[in-house]
């Protein structure tokens, strides 16, 4: 069985539920052997951690650019004392779910670029990696990144990476991997399609961004919701389709495709290498 890490997923979100752990079981039996579960504010800092132990799974702590808003100056600290706290924690593999968001209307974009560069920093004071968001921001996003690091390079990821390919470039010599989950299955989504078949493998990771960023086979227009049907909620069992679909635009078969995205995300989230392994030999054991 090919073995899959969805790099994003928030799997503690409210519209999962009491069925979470049906859809997590569902998940690994298709073999995704784990999931990263990113936190988005000081609320959730327990409740992904404890998810994450729970499950078998991993687990990023950060304020999300579109939690700015409501998040408090003292929530920074909050975070650098949980770092701290869980700075043996294993399951703990990065400092996310951060960066910039400039497609949301009434976001603060001060406010976030201040949040975003203090916790670019407090990843280089815990030795982390970052999983950053960069919707319509990829540019500030890697100003940032020169900012805090003049000269150095990054562990991480750029989640849903929608950019050019000049800003892939630029993104991958920092050190970062790119984010590719149901967007790409999209075939108007022609960009990001040929970015996907074109970059170099070794630059990619999986991920769903469950419940949200669903494939196209679970989308509902606005015509299809306004006539009662309900939008399709993405989870990490679509993984192994969404590769599919991926491996498919490489010409390559998806059992490479998932060795190689799986190697990638331990290179990007070192922690995940022995975590990997114990949950590989599960999936070959069930």
């Amino acid at each position: 069985m090919a073995v899959f890490v969805d790099t994003h997923c928030h799997l503690d979100a409210p519209e999962f539920g009491a069925e979470m752990p049906r859809i997590r079981a569902r998940a690994a039996g298709l073999g995704v052997a784990l999931c990263v579960i990113p936190a988005v504010a000081a609320f959730n800092f327990g409740a992904v951690r404890e998810l994450a132990h729970r499950q078998g799974d991993a687990y990023a702590l950060g304020i999300h650019p579109m939690c700015t808003g409501q998040a408090l100056d003292e929530h920074l600290g909050e975070l650098d004392a949980e770092l701290a706290r869980r700075q043996g924690d294993p399951r703990l593999v990065a400092v996310g779910e951060i960066g910039l968001d400039f497609f949301v209307e009434g976001l603060d974009a001060q406010r976030q670029a201040r949040f975003f560069h203090t916790q670019l920093q407090l990843a280089r004071k815990h030795d982390l990696p970052v999983i950053i968001h960069v919707r319509r921001s990829v540019d500030q996003v890697l100003k940032h990144l020169r900012q805090a690091a003049p000269g150095g390079r990054w562990h991480g990821i750029a989640h849903a990476f929608n950019g050019s390919e000049q800003q892939a470039r630029a993104c991958i010599e920092l050190g970062l991997k790119l984010g590719f989950g149901g967007a790409v299955t999209f075939e108007r989504a022609l960009q990001l399609r040929r970015l996907a078949a074109s970059l170099p493998l070794e630059s990619i990771v999986m991920e769903t961004d469950s419940p949200d960023i669903q494939p196209q086979w679970l989308y509902r227009t606005q015509a299809q919701r306004d006539a009662g049907e309900p939008q399709g909620r993405n989870e990490p069992g679509e993984l192994p389709r969404i590769a599919a679909v991926l491996a498919q635009l490489r010409g390559m078969p998806v059992e490479a495709l998932a060795e190689a995205t799986t190697r990638n995300a331990m290179e990007a989230l070192p922690r995940l290498s022995a975590l990997i392994g114990v949950s590989a030999a599960g999936l070959r054991g069930a």
